[in-house]
């Protein structure tokens, strides 16, 4: 009778434990949208149409131009309204940032200068939650992962091949992208102090170090290169998780390439970057810091399923999941969605 007593009461409390507990999720969106969708025919409006089908709660944007004087935040959100959802946003240049909730604070992290990248931030608050969400498109110039390949990472005409790990380093540190990220680092420290999730998404124009790995090394034209990319590895030590690779850490069966997608509708002659090289590789980035209660529940890639592979378009055979596009593509990077849930 006792046990009977002892296990009911126990139940009990089990139960109004979990009934205290309310759990929220939220969708965060990387989106390289070339050149605010202007290179493809009805690209702006492929943009806004996979904004809504993406249902995000958070968008981080590649690639923000302000052409002719306008103000593309202003347009897009304008655009989303109109197909009956409400998001917030402010002005930037070079990448972007949109919410479905208000905006409370925002900065320019690492301002756009001699189009060397830019990072931007925002928080809101959501269900009584505060998020601090950044945005990076990185620096384009000296793509060391080119050079490992045998084309220039700025000009991108043929050279020899890059083999040793330390030059390329060295490449790969002429940019400024490892300096970006370092600002984002230490401006995201007071985030995770006033107690906010903290979340980055972002074009980095540079691989992960999860991916150039000792299973891969005699893959993709890495030619037995195990390269620790910078951005990736800074991350890493600063506590911040690699969304894809967490769901999929297999970088063989899962590659998870991000760029150069197939876009079909664009002549393959403006998707070609190195025609005789194997230069597809994952560059768009989902990151977040490890909070109480959250976790990452999904993430998936959105966009073609093919890509350029050697100045061809093919089909990819991968483990990856893909989402393909409803309509139009608007551009030749793919986008990543990622699910999170947040137990409170």
């Amino acid at each position: 009778m006792k046990k009977g007593l002892f296990t009911a009461l126990l139940l009990l409390i089990i139960i109004s434990f979990s009934a205290c507990q309310k759990t929220d999720t939220f969708k965060v969106l990387q989106f390289n949208i070339w050149q605010e969708g202007t290179v493809v025919k009805n690209g702006f409006d492929a943009v806004a149409d996979e904004i809504i089908r993406s249902d995000a709660d958070f968008v981080t944007l590649s690639e923000v131009r302000n052409y002719h004087d306008t103000r593309f935040c202003d347009r897009i959100v304008e655009a989303l309204k109109k197909r009956g959802q409400t998001y917030y946003s402010f002005y930037t240049e070079d990448s972007g940032l949109l919410s479905r909730y208000p905006i409370s604070d925002s900065t320019t992290v690492y301002p756009l200068n001699d189009d060397r990248g830019s990072i931007y931030r925002l928080v809101t608050k959501k269900g009584g939650q505060e998020f601090a969400i950044y945005t990076a498109h990185l620096d384009y110039r000296n793509c060391a992962y080119y050079d490992a390949r045998g084309y220039d990472g700025n000009n991108w005409e043929k050279i020899e091949r890059v083999n040793n790990l330390d030059s390329l380093l060295i490449l790969n540190r002429a940019s400024v992208r490892d300096d970006a990220i370092i600002r984002f680092v230490n401006e995201a420290e007071k985030d995770k102090a006033a107690g906010r999730i903290v979340i980055l998404g972002g074009d980095f124009n540079e691989p992960s170090h999860l991916d150039w790995t000792e299973a891969t090394k005699d893959m993709r034209d890495h030619y037995g290169l195990i390269v620790p990319w910078d951005v990736s590895v800074i991350l890493e030590k600063a506590g911040y998780k690699d969304s894809y690779r967490e769901k999929y850490p297999d970088p063989v069966t899962h590659p998870g390439f991000t760029c150069p997608a197939d876009c079909p509708d664009i002549a393959l002659k403006k998707l070609v970057w190195s025609p005789e090289a194997d230069d597809r590789d994952r560059i768009d980035f989902i990151m977040y810091s490890p909070f109480n209660g959250l976790s990452l529940t999904d993430v998936t890639i959105i966009g073609p399923k093919g890509d350029i592979l050697r100045g061809e378009r093919v089909t990819e055979e991968t483990a990856d999941p893909i989402i393909t596009p409803a309509g139009i593509w608007p551009t030749d990077h793919k986008a990543v969605l990622a699910t999170f849930q947040l137990v409170k």
